[in-house]
């Protein structure tokens, strides 16, 4: 037999660590290419002349050793074959050839005067790979980038490319010092269990941000236009702290833009480098930036060789003139309004293009901004792709052009507002134009991405005042994808119940004609509190229905028309409120004795409404204003006029920040006489409340007119003292309402970062102004104890319900003092008195504004919309109640 040609390549058998060069990677660059396997050829042994000929001839080849591979497989990965003459530099080739299919954990060649054995050790078969110690990676962003799994054959070199894999994954997220170490377990019939375990180590912050070479602007000036921010205190919530090589060619760039923007045309950043601190957790960023000279513009001309396009008429337009300090990102937007400018006049396709001549000398940058030639542009087509549930006829509607049209890039943008308000689809949709079969042809490509339309609001609970409680609301707003909406809701609790369905057809029989209608049923148990006991005062009992109507008289202005029929009982408890037949007004309060009764409402109304908000679900710019009137008369035992106005303006600050002016205000004018003589011609349950949720600050119809009924000490008989408490009201607390009522707020929306806006996070900050006000003084009523002139004895005042007959009203004057204005209750000449004493006072009849300011934030949590608002009321009138907290939440599907 000859000498033995061989060479081993093998894997240890039991749990140890893959010891795989560069399988340890760690920080941002530190990570060394692993070279495939190589056969060093010190390993081959060097035979003999005697024992490798120059050149024999082989015989024969047999493979031993092998389980799953095929003998004639795992020739055909061989250069050798029977009857070919071979040499020494063939075996050594046989044996790379071998190593490189990496299949063989051990592997050798045996000749025998030409006959040669290839003997193999099979790689084993993955069983499985398991992930350990990954927390901040959930398995499911990991696995579909590893390439390892199980049923595959086990190689080394798969093992260090998911090593780097991971690793990368770990990049991205900041986390710098993630290492991954891969084990092995093996198992029996040749299988092993892929481990990977990782450690994935803090996140790794900017630490310092340093530029070198600024002189015109501050460190801090500079260090705001970054997207990047460092990492401190004030940065805590921030996701912007954390290194990312791409936000650092953003921040280079939002450094040239501030720099361009403000007259440096010769500004340049030399160099951005990031290192990384050695224990791999923190980066220094350091930038090296050349300012240059500051420049003004020189001489700003346009020149057009479009027919619809006089240069003379549009220079004047531009917004930059000579002298002015050089803006690019004024440049900039001035190429977009000619282009949009353009595209009014049909040219989708205008080619603008600004020509710079810098004059170093003079510091000056002229520019002519050259308008080509191109031709007018028709649609050709028009493609909506991604509607899976919507019809296609619910986005074509809303298309301001139509096939055949002359291309209009004011009619695209009012198309992209219109989408976007219908609240289908993604946010911030928008039109591809794209070019058509010719060159005066274009096709509008709106590619859509719907989200949930269906919104679900439930709540239950139970408390000591209304025991169970349970709300619910479900409201589809693209229903059966028409663009119809169907909503429901249902309230139940123990001083609260209703339901409500309502339908609306936005176009009906696919003309430009909305039509709506609902039905419902709400009874409300209003309530005060009583030294912190909640206390039912009225029922109310409305049953009803609602038709509507709206058509639009242009582009942006609507009208509508509604009438409604309400069947309304408002009722009180007998037991707690009544004299025999009648409302005693000592227990339940004058006015509420005035509000009882059946009656039925007739109301005919309208509205004129204008809208050309960007966005009506969420606006960013534009304006809305509605005027609407209601006349309760046509029929029914209820007469009035309500009217009611609001606006609003949404301003976009830059930055994305959004400022939102709204205003809103009516009045109601009755016609008829008053229930009595002395009470407002306007019953209680027709006129304005404000306060939570319209007025942050305040609690639920906190502002505005209202009777609180105070104790009185008697203790001394001769000197009775009111309690006036204001956290323990008294015996009645009751809202009133007015006839007018106004309000006015201010909020900006404050922008996030990228990790908080894609938490659904929308803070904002606020000022509420408001009051509701005009309606008639109720009389009141004082119940304490005075000196009986007859006996000289100190007594209380009857209370209705003893023996004898009813007490009797004065003609307000207390016979006492000859005080006036307060109506006393006397009791008939032989009857005792067992009710407490009181007085009450009547508040917050008064115009003048209240005052709250406050914060709150959206979140659009993973169970639905949730908002959350902190207020505080600056300035309120007496008897106002007032709220800090309130919180609202939802759902959607």
């Amino acid at each position: 037999m000859n000498s033995v040609a061989s060479h081993k390549f093998s894997a240890r058998t039991q749990l140890t660590t893959l010891l795989l060069a560069g399988t340890m990677l760690a920080g941002p660059a530190f990570a060394q290419p692993v070279p495939p396997p190589t056969v060093p050829a010190s390993t081959v042994p060097a035979p003999s002349a005697e024992a490798v000929p120059a050149a024999t001839t082989v015989r024969s080849i047999t493979v031993t050793g092998n389980q799953r591979l095929e003998a004639q497989t795992i020739l055909s990965y061989l250069r050798l074959r029977v009857g070919q003459t071979y040499d020494r530099a063939m075996l050594d080739q046989a044996l790379k050839d071998l190593a490189s299919t990496e299949l063989f954990k051990d592997f050798q060649i045996s000749d025998d005067n030409g006959a040669l054995t290839i003997q193999v050790a099979e790689n084993p078969v993955i069983n499985r790979v398991i992930l350990e110690g990954n927390k901040r990676l959930k398995e499911d962003k990991i696995r579909p980038e590893i390439k390892l799994s199980p049923r595959q054959i086990f190689t080394r070199s798969k093992v260090r490319a998911d090593v780097a894999r991971i690793i990368e994954l770990y990049k991205r997220q900041g986390r710098f010092a993630a290492t991954v170490e891969p084990k092995m377990v093996s198992l029996d019939q040749n299988r092993v269990d892929v481990v990977f375990e990782i450690n994935e180590g803090p996140k790794s912050k900017v630490r310092q941000i340093n530029i070198i070479g600024n002189e015109k602007f501050s460190d801090g000036d500079l260090k705001s236009e970054m997207a990047t921010k460092e990492s401190g205190l004030l940065t805590i919530l921030s996701s912007n702290t954390s290194y990312d090589p791409d936000r650092l060619a953003y921040d280079q760039q939002k450094l040239r833009l501030f720099y361009l923007s403000n007259g440096y045309a010769d500004f340049r950043v030399i160099s951005a480098v990031a290192e990384l601190t050695s224990n791999k957790q923190d980066f220094i960023i350091t930038y090296v930036v050349e300012e240059g000279e500051r420049y003004k513009f020189g001489p700003v001309n346009v020149e057009s060789e479009l027919r619809d396009f006089r240069p003379e008429t549009l220079k004047t337009l531009l917004p930059m003139k000579e002298g002015d300090w050089y803006d690019a990102k004024l440049v900039e937007d001035t190429v977009e309004s000619l282009s949009e400018t353009a595209g009014l006049f049909g040219y989708a396709f205008a080619d603008i293009n600004p020509d710079f001549r810098r004059d170093p000398e003079t510091r000056t940058m002229a520019i002519s901004f050259n308008v080509a030639e191109s031709p007018r542009t028709y649609v050709e087509r028009i493609d909506v792709n991604g509607n899976t549930l919507t019809q296609d006829k619910v986005v074509r509607r809303e298309f301001r052009l139509n096939e055949g049209d002359a291309f209009n890039s004011f009619g695209v943008k009012r198309t992209e507002n219109r989408i976007n308000s219908l609240g289908y689809f993604q946010e911030n949709l928008e039109i591809e134009r794209k070019e058509g079969s010719a060159p005066d042809r274009i096709i509008l490509e709106t590619n859509v991405e719907e989200k949930p339309t269906g919104e679900l609001s439930l709540s239950a609970g139970f408390s000591s005042i209304e025991n169970f409680l349970l709300q619910a609301s479900i409201r589809q707003r693209n229903f059966r994808g028409l663009g119809q909406q169907l909503q429901a809701s249902v309230n139940y609790s123990s001083y609260s119940k209703s339901i409500e369905l309502g339908f609306t057809e936005p176009y009906l029989f696919d003309r430009n004609i909305s039509i709506g209608g609902s039905v419902y049923r709400r009874d409300l148990n209003s309530f005060n509190f009583i030294n912190n006991d909640r206390r039912t005062t009225f029922q109310q009992v409305t049953t009803g229905a609602q038709v509507t109507v709206g058509v639009p008289l242009t582009e942006y202005l609507s009208a509508f028309g509604r009438y409604s029929l309400n069947f309304d009982d408002v009722t009180l408890d007998k037991t707690l409120y009544y004299f025999g037949d009648e409302c005693d007004p000592l227990v339940a309060g004058r006015y509420l004795c005035d509000a009882i009764g059946k009656r039925t409402t007739s109301l005919l109304g309208f509205t004129l409404a204008y809208d050309d908000r960007d966005n009506r679900i969420r606006p960013t710019r534009g304006q809305s204003l509605s005027i609407s009137q209601d006349f309760a008369g046509l029929g029914g035992s209820v007469k009035y006029v309500r009217t009611r106005a609001n606006a609003s303006k949404h301003f976009n600050l830059g930055s994305r920040f959004i400022l939102n002016v709204s205003a809103e205000g009516g009045y109601i004018y009755p016609f008829g006489s008053a229930p009595t003589a002395t009470s407002d011609k306007v019953r209680l349950t027709d006129r304005f409340f404000l306060g939570e949720p319209q007025m942050r600050g305040f609690d639920i119809r906190g502002v505005g007119p209202r009777v609180i009924r105070y104790s009185v000490d008697n203790t001394d008989p001769a000197n009775p003292k009111v309690v006036t408490d204001t956290t323990n009201r008294g015996q009645i607390d009751d809202a009133l309402g007015g006839r007018a009522y106004y309000q006015g707020r201010l909020e900006v929306d404050i922008p996030l970062g990228t990790g908080a806006k894609e938490l659904g996070l929308r803070p904002s900050v606020f000022l509420d102004v408001g009051s509701v006000f005009g309606v008639k003084r109720p009389t009141l009523t004082t119940l304490a104890t005075f000196v009986d002139p007859a006996d000289g004895l100190a007594k209380n005042l009857c209370r209705n319900g003893t023996t004898g007959a009813p007490p009797t009203f004065g003609s307000n004057i207390d016979p006492s003092t000859g005080a006036v204005g307060t109506a006393y209750v006397f009791c008939p000449t032989g009857t005792t008195s067992n009710l407490a004493p009181f007085e009450e006072r009547f508040f917050g009849d008064s115009w003048m504004p209240r005052v709250s300011i406050g914060a709150g934030v959206n979140w659009n949590s993973p169970f639905g919309p949730f908002r959350i608002d902190f207020a505080y009321a600056l300035r309120k009138e007496e008897g106002d109640d007032t709220k800090r907290f309130s919180f609202n939440v939802g759902t959607q599907f």
